[in-house]
């Protein structure tokens, strides 16, 4: 039985899996993100970086598992940041912060980009190691100040990358995505599909051995 691990505390993440008929198991890394970004050369893209992040994650979590649980399972690791003005964003880190960038961000757009690592467990050892990004392009609409202030209120926007959600609160806000919706919530399921197959993993198996109850 091959169990699903996702290395995030995300319930955006894990909504998705669900959605999608998998029931992962959490475990939540710890990673200090700050310190994973100053390691990073100067240069690094944004692509690099959300993946450099993403399997910090995920290798946090496997040097962690349980040897029952690392004898047969993928990990998914991920991490988001919004590229705005030439700037990649991660959660705000206040209420004030949040207000501020969404007065500034709307009417505009900006590039989301999504890193992923999954990494295959069999017997305890890595079997197959992979990591990629994707990017998709948010345009945001223009709320009331009254609005984005009851929104920045409820805590949302401190809580996500970038100050926003696509399947929460926030959604009210999106004015389109151009890409893959579920990378903007946090885990992109074409993407991740690619890499459980040639990571050798079908979701027929996936399903049948996580199932959503």
């Amino acid at each position: 039985m091959t169990r699903v691990v996702l290395a995030s505390a995300s319930s955006g993440r894990r909504k998705v899996l669900r959605q999608a008929g998998i029931d992962p198991l959490i475990a939540v890394s710890g990673v200090d993100e700050d310190a994973v970004v100053a390691g990073l050369d100067a240069a690094a893209t944004p692509a690099e970086v959300t993946v450099a992040l993403a399997t910090a994650k995920a290798d946090a979590v496997v040097a962690e598992l349980d040897s029952a649980v690392a004898a047969d399972c993928v990990v998914i690791g991920c991490d988001s940041m919004l590229l705005r003005d030439g700037a990649l964003v991660g959660k705000p880190a206040t209420a004030e912060v949040a207000l501020a960038d969404w007065l500034q961000m709307a009417g505009t757009s900006g590039r989301l980009y999504t890193g992923h690592c999954v990494i295959r467990l069999r017997d305890n050892d890595i079997a197959c190691r992979l990591a990629e990004a994707e990017s998709t392009t948010v345009h945001f609409s223009t709320p009331s100040r009254t609005d984005l202030e009851a929104y920045v209120a409820t805590g949302e926007p401190t809580a996500v990358a970038g100050g926003f959600t696509l399947d929460g609160l926030g959604g009210w806000f999106i004015e389109g995505v151009d890409g893959d919706p579920s990378s903007v919530i946090g885990i992109g399921l074409p993407l991740v599909r690619g890499m459980f197959e040639r990571a050798g993993l079908s979701l027929a198996d996936l399903w049948r051995d996580n199932p959503v109850t």
